[in-house]
């Protein structure tokens, strides 16, 4: 077990080193904990307690605002927890916190020929990702990645080692589906029910100039409630050819090439049929889009982000999309719109807010000089968009920026009394807002 205190040599580069912002918050905990396996983990917290010490968590160090960064708290990083342990009697995997979705889980499975609804972002860590719901690869048909989440093993702020499931400590399997840094405890392993891994996957991919945006988002709110849900449809505003192009970027998993082909038709009809900039369609993989997604949220620059879920159509969010779009200023920021249309009711688990539509703002820039001006215009263009929104995805939120509704008021308050009960002391660190009053409040 490793640890390291404020002062010693190698501190900063356990502080920061596996922070995927390069926005550095100036928060310094009191020392760095790595632990081998759950036991020590379980030890970490029964230390911390001992001197009075709060406990952050740090799984994949993809958290934009850097949760993990707590002044004068003991940082549990679980970079070694990575463990891949795969039941083929039962489709289940055993997973670490620490494995990536994109870069260790997918390649696992693919070679069971199985399939987990995994993060598009290929680095992203499991930990955070299925504590904040899991939105993944195939999740209009799957589903939020956490309703695949059948246990989990968690470390309680006694320092104990507890299994939770559907019938034992179900309250910490509820909140463990939604409550994302808010949890109670210490998730030291997912047991995850995998899938049958669908034969292909294709992709069509069509560039248009920023003044279809109106036409274009009209005939996409219009198809989206009927579109197959086995399709993934992703506008991205981006500037990455080198001024603001629209790409609609929509995947699909299918059981044949020929059936994947006539799934994706649909795109081929719409009324800027054939005045696309660009097109390009047809067979592609995870690991492929792993590397394009990669490509486009490059390391070694600082990140300022922000979302939110809505139902409003499309006349109503264009003026507002169109405007923070042709805003766009720096080669790899980009904004998505992502077409969701929930079309079941959500299982009883903490996770309760989404809509129609999610949309999401990255601005991305080297110069730290620019820290407020990218924050600032991230958050107030956001909120613009949030006045018709629904509330806000955990994983791409900074609530010391901005804060909205992320549970519904009746899941905030059940989460609460676990917390509560599950952690009286207050051993772990939870949520970091700018404002605990107006934590989880919508408008």
């Amino acid at each position: 077990m490793s640890l390291i205190r404020r002062g010693d040599d190698g501190y900063e580069a356990a502080r920061t080193g596996r922070i995927f912002n390069d926005r550095h918050p100036q928060r310094y905990p009191a020392a760095i904990l790595r632990p081998a396996d759950a036991d020590q983990v379980a030890a970490g917290v029964r230390r911390a307690r001992a001197e009075n010490l709060t406990v952050s968590v740090r799984s994949g160090g993809h958290s934009w605002a850097a949760w993990s960064l707590r002044d004068d708290a003991l940082l549990i990083d679980l970079e070694r927890l990575n463990r891949l342990d795969y039941d083929p009697a039962t489709g289940v995997v055993i997973a670490g916190p620490a494995v990536r979705g994109g870069l260790d889980l997918a390649p696992f499975l693919a070679e069971r020929g199985r399939a987990f609804p995994g993060g598009h972002c290929p680095e992203v860590g499991l930990g955070g990702y299925l504590l904040q719901g899991g939105q993944g690869w195939n999740g209009r048909r799957m589903g939020w990645a956490c309703e695949s989440v059948v246990a989990v093993d968690v470390v309680t702020a006694d320092g104990e080692q507890v299994h939770a499931d559907s019938e034992q400590h179900s309250d910490l399997y509820w909140a463990a589906r939604g409550a994302g840094p808010g949890f109670p405890g210490i998730v030291t392993a997912f047991h995850l029910q995998t899938y049958e891994a669908p034969a292909v996957m294709w992709h069509d991919t069509r560039t248009f100039h920023p003044d279809d945006a109106a036409v274009l988002l009209g005939w996409l709110h219009d198809l989206l409630p009927g579109l197959d849900r086995r399709i993934e449809p992703v506008l991205a505003a981006t500037r990455l050819p080198g001024e603001t192009t629209l790409l609609l970027h929509t995947t699909v998993m299918a059981g044949s090439d020929d059936e994947a082909a006539t799934l994706l038709r649909v795109f081929g009809d719409g009324p800027l049929a054939g005045k696309e900039l660009s097109r390009v369609t047809g067979p592609t993989s995870i690991a492929r889009e792993c590397v394009a997604q990669a490509e486009q949220s490059p390391e070694g620059y600082r990140y300022a982000v922000d979302c939110t879920w809505t139902d409003a159509p499309a006349d109503v969010l264009e003026p507002l999309l169109s405007r923070l779009w042709r805003e766009l200023d720096t080669e790899h920021s980009f904004a998505i719109w992502y077409g969701w249309a929930p079309d079941h009711e959500l299982p009883d688990m903490a996770f309760s807010v989404q809509g129609n539509v999610y949309l999401a703002t990255y601005a991305i820039y080297a110069d730290p000089a620019d820290d407020e001006k990218y924050r600032t215009w991230v958050h107030e263009r956001t909120a613009d968009l949030a006045r018709h929104g629904t509330g806000v995805y955990l994983g791409d939120t900074d609530f010391t920026g901005r804060q909205d509704r992320f549970l519904s008021d009746e899941h905030y308050r059940r989460l609460e009394e676990i917390r509560a009960h599950r952690d009286p002391a207050g051993v772990f660190a939870s949520y970091l807002t700018a404002d605990r009053e107006r934590l989880n409040v919508h408008g």
